[in-house]
């Protein structure tokens, strides 16, 4: 299974909703285990990231807080809150679409007790192209 394209897929799902195209999924040994798309709007929530969905999914399915083992790919480059999660959940990996030059702190994710891998790149025309048109849409009214 292509796990970015499943990102994208709930990326889709997120602008078909009106939220930020962004879509997460878990992966632990390669099965799908958490799934989440931006849900801030619908949920009136600051945190309901999709790395963050899909990443307190992956914990249920594991009954665990370390998220060892796991990667996380998500169609944008996790903020500061979201790569600060990663790494105090003890994420494995994290692969990633679009760059942010805003908001993206990959940066974040390494030079702590527990280093996060970092993939850049993955799928990331195809993730870029869906955030431009959503908020080229926004603008036009």
């Amino acid at each position: 299974m292509d796990f970015m394209e499943a990102a994208l897929e709930l990326a889709r799902e997120a602008a078909a909703i009106g939220e930020v195209p962004v879509g997460a999924v878990a992966v632990k040994d390669g099965a799908i285990i958490g799934r989440g798309y931006n849900r801030r709007e619908i949920d009136r929530d600051p945190l309901a990231h999709a790395e963050l969905i899909a990443m307190r999914e992956a914990c249920r399915a594991l009954d665990a807080w370390r998220l060892t083992g796991v990667t996380v790919y998500v169609t944008l480059e996790p903020c500061a809150m979201c790569a600060g999660a990663m790494v105090q959940a003890r994420l494995t990996e994290v692969v990633f679409g679009a760059e942010d030059a805003k908001q993206g702190r990959a940066d974040l994710l390494v030079g702590h007790n527990h280093t996060v891998k970092v993939t850049r790149g993955v799928q990331a025309e195809a993730s870029s192209a869906m955030l431009r048109a959503f908020f080229a849409k926004l603008r036009e009214g």
